[in-house]
């Protein structure tokens, strides 16, 4: 016992400190009102009206939050809010998940055969791929939840665990709908190439069905319009089902896609960071990352090809179980625990956005101290109108909408406060937008004006 005690303090000691890290970037983030509505406001004030027991429907998108992705998990969340409403508990899940996926990357490498040190090594590159970075500082994803369990389902399935197994599925398919793609590729991978059938055909039953629940059902009866990513599709159908169709009698469509430098591009920046471990002969795991692969590359949004969102994540747990299989096999370009923890050191320090706190999380300091205090003049739980980077700040209401473009007419009088920033009048704004606002709200007589510093309004209306 005490054996393996010793030697889990490395990798266990290691998980905590970067959970802490995580934790403390995107907390300083959300101080410097660098967080935005979407996506952190979004699952905030739906944690929030949860745990108060009102109708979870984000205000500035319209919906009840489960119309978005049917991400379920966050009636869990809110048990949270209801011990104390904080957004920083959506930080603090998010940091440990994130942190807790070299946990099972480290036994999934000792249960492969490899050595003490290159297990260690395996959790160094889970924890320095810079994609794990990034995400923590891309808002709130639920699907950061679900990595550390894809880990823990594959593990799980490996040592025969199908209790273990079956609550892991239904936690990943909780996270999000597009991961029942996932989960079902993970089962036909385990099927047909781990030779695991029961967990396979659990796998691969359990995403088609939540995809069908989800896509046809769910989402639908919460958001008639339907699955709100079909748009990045449009080229290819209308639909869920005209997209498949599409894909297999027309493959032509997305030759251009496919074989474009932009997806060369993206793969790369995906692989370089374990190049040096990806062998042909032990790519089997990566059939469980084909279909999220193909999603993103085919998606006309270039947030899906990168490594800043959250949506390559499903593809890492994969890429790491073909580096470990080509690992156990004695192959591999850098087989050494000091030579693979220095690859992933320099693949993180090339492409992680750490550099984000001294540059871009820094341009709007300027207004900093005024938006505090403009923030701090709000003192009831009245509907607010304001910037999408400060939203994040005033989402413990069931009102909140966004000075974006269109608010120019939007009916003032439904809002107690309304607080502008013409310097940095945030994304999808523009300072037309938020002068447009100021002149209106300048004229009219309901509202006073309560707070003014470099060029931060905020407006109250009158009792």
């Amino acid at each position: 016992m005490r054996e393996k005690l010793s030697k889990l303090n490395p990798v266990g000691l290691t998980i905590g400190a970067i959970a802490l890290i995580f934790f403390a970037c995107s907390s300083i983030r959300h101080a410097l009102f660098q967080s935005s509505a979407f996506d952190l406001g979004y699952f905030d004030q739906a944690a929030y009206l949860i745990s108060q027991g009102q109708p979870p429907i984000v205000s500035f998108w319209g919906y009840h939050f489960l119309g978005g992705h049917a991400d379920w998990i966050m009636y869990l969340v809110a048990l949270l809010y209801k011990i104390y409403p904080s957004v920083h508990w959506l930080f603090a899940i998010q940091a440990i998940s994130l942190a807790l996926g070299a946990l099972p990357t480290w036994h999934l490498a000792l249960q492969a055969g490899l050595k003490e040190g290159q297990a260690i090594a395996m959790a160094a590159v889970y924890l320095l791929y810079p994609l794990v970075f990034n995400i923590n500082l891309f808002d709130f994803h639920p699907e950061v939840m679900a990595l550390p369990a894809m880990l823990g389902a594959i593990l799980a399935a490996r040592l025969d665990r199908i209790g273990w197994f079956c609550l892991a599925i239904i936690f990943i398919l909780g996270c999000r709908d597009a991961l029942s793609v996932t989960v079902a590729a993970m089962g036909f991978w385990l099927l047909v190439f781990e030779k695991r059938r029961l967990y396979g055909a659990i796998a691969l039953f359990a995403g088609v069905a939540w995809f069908l629940i989800a896509t046809q059902l769910l989402i639908p009866h919460f958001r008639p319009g339907g699955v709100e990513a079909v748009g990045r599709y449009a080229y290819l159908g209308n639909s869920v089902f005209d997209i498949a169709k599409n894909l297999l009698l027309q493959p032509g469509l997305v030759l251009g896609k496919v074989f474009s430098p932009n997806t060369l591009e993206y793969l790369a920046f995906l692989i370089l960071p374990v190049v040096w471990g990806l062998s042909p002969a032990h790519l089997a795991p990566l059939v469980g990352a084909i279909p999220t692969l193909v999603i993103n590359i085919l998606s006309d949004s270039p947030a899906q090809r990168n490594l800043v969102h959250q949506y390559s994540l499903p593809i890492l747990p994969f890429m790491l179980l073909a580096v470990i299989s080509t690992l156990a096999a004695g192959k591999g370009w850098v087989r050494n625990k000091r030579g693979i923890i220095l690859w992933a050191l320099v693949a993180f320090l090339a492409l992680g956005k750490y550099g984000y706190f001294w540059s871009i999380y820094l341009n709007s300091l300027d207004t900093w101290q005024a938006t505090r205090e403009a923030v701090a003049q709000i003192h009831t739980k009245g509907s607010v109108l304001t910037v999408p980077q400060v939203a994040p700040h005033l989402t413990h209401r069931s009102v909140v909408k966004l000075t974006t473009t269109g608010s120019e007419s939007a009916n003032l009088s439904e809002f107690e406060y309304v607080l502008l920033n013409l310097r940095h009048p945030g994304f999808g704004s523009s300072p037309s937008v938020a002068a447009s606002l100021l002149e209106r709200l300048k004229n009219a007589p309901e509202f006073q004006l309560t707070y003014q510093r470099d060029d931060v309004y905020l407006f109250t209306k009158k009792s």
